[in-house]
């Protein structure tokens, strides 16, 4: 009987350690799966706030009369040279104004920049592939011509000044990020460096003082002065 009893004992005991690690096994799974939908959930909106936008070539000064019914507007115009890895001075100009009344863009303010390294001279060219600006919401709900959609940034590629466009224009929270088509170069000799097109795009909030990041494509980043709705 003593002998019985010691078995039957060891089996209870030996089912009742399987139960426990099988109610182990089981919360550290719900636990790991708690884990990764609460990762998940976090970075979800991160991701999706990472948003490319909408880019149209236009004419000008066809463009102006998206901002005012007599097609001429009345700008404020800014800029801020900064200096080059390669020794070298570019230049990012900015340009304002708001839609005239009666106009498509009626009481909206529109934002205009063009990065300059026309006069920008080094022994050897510096490049520069991308810049960003904060911003905050972009007007969507305008067509600035070609395709018929609404638009939110068109680039003046024709009858302005500049030859490099936009690649693409990226929206992550309130900073976009604008990269050229091709990188922007300084020159080796005076007048010889190469200049983007203006582009723009339009915002409910008139302009305030703050700083743009340009980016050479061998890394080195500069901070200058720009306005934005923020």
């Amino acid at each position: 009987m003593r002998s019985g009893s010691l078995y039957w004992g060891s089996k209870s005991l030996t089912s009742r350690f399987a139960r426990l690690t099988n109610s182990a096994n089981r919360q550290s799974e719900l636990m790991r799966k708690t884990t990764l939908l609460t990762l998940l959930i976090f970075l979800m909106p991160l991701v999706a706030e990472a948003a490319p936008l909408r880019i149209v070539n236009v004419a000008a000064p066809a463009i102006n009369c998206v901002f005012s019914t007599s097609c001429s507007v009345r700008v404020k115009d800014s800029k801020d040279d900064f200096d080059l890895s390669n020794g070298g001075e570019g230049v990012l100009r900015t340009r304002t104004f708001k839609g005239a009344s009666g106009s498509p863009a009626e009481g909206l303010f529109a934002y205009q920049y063009r990065l300059d390294l026309t006069d920008a001279v080094g022994a050897k060219p510096s490049c520069i592939d991308w810049i960003s600006v904060s911003f905050g919401p972009v007007v969507s709900t305008l067509d600035f011509g070609g395709p018929a959609r609404r638009d939110q940034v068109f680039v003046i590629t024709s009858g302005g000044t500049g030859s490099i466009g936009l690649e693409s224009a990226l929206q992550t929270r309130d900073t976009i990020r604008f990269r050229f088509k091709s990188p922007v170069c300084s020159g080796t000799t005076a007048a010889k460096g190469a200049s983007t097109y203006f582009w723009g795009l339009l915002s409910t909030s008139d302009p305030e003082n703050t700083t743009a990041t340009i980016h050479e494509t061998g890394g080195a980043t500069h901070v200058v002065k720009t306005r934005s709705p923020m």
